[in-house]
């Protein structure tokens, strides 16, 4: 089993799964445009709708998605749900991906 020298897990067929299915998660436009608007802070699911410009039902769709592979998560404050990447391994994820398609 290979290990990353900068981590402790070693990649067993478990954490193989894992992996593939958090990259699968990025495999969408919608969800990769979804998770730059989150890149800085949290953002209410009504901003979101108008930042992607999408309905409100498709952007609730795809957020789905994303807390069930724990890219994002939700908190609720009154009647407004805000949505924030689940950690700073997904921010660090995204701008290293970034960074590798802008990179000439």
């Amino acid at each position: 089993m290979a290990e990353n020298s900068e981590s402790k897990c070693s990649v067993d067929e478990h954490t193989a799964e894992r992996i593939a299915s958090l990259f699968e998660s990025l495999s969408d436009p919608t969800r990769v445009r979804i998770i730059s608007a989150l890149v800085d802070g949290e953002v209410n699911v009504g901003d979101l709708v108008q930042i992607i410009g999408l309905s409100k039902s498709a952007i609730s769709h795809q957020l789905r998605g994303l807390r069930d592979k724990r890219v994002v998560r939700a908190r609720k404050q009154g009647r407004q749900v805000f949505i924030s990447l689940d950690d700073e391994h997904i921010s660090e994820l995204f701008k290293r991906g970034l960074d590798h398609v802008c990179h000439e």
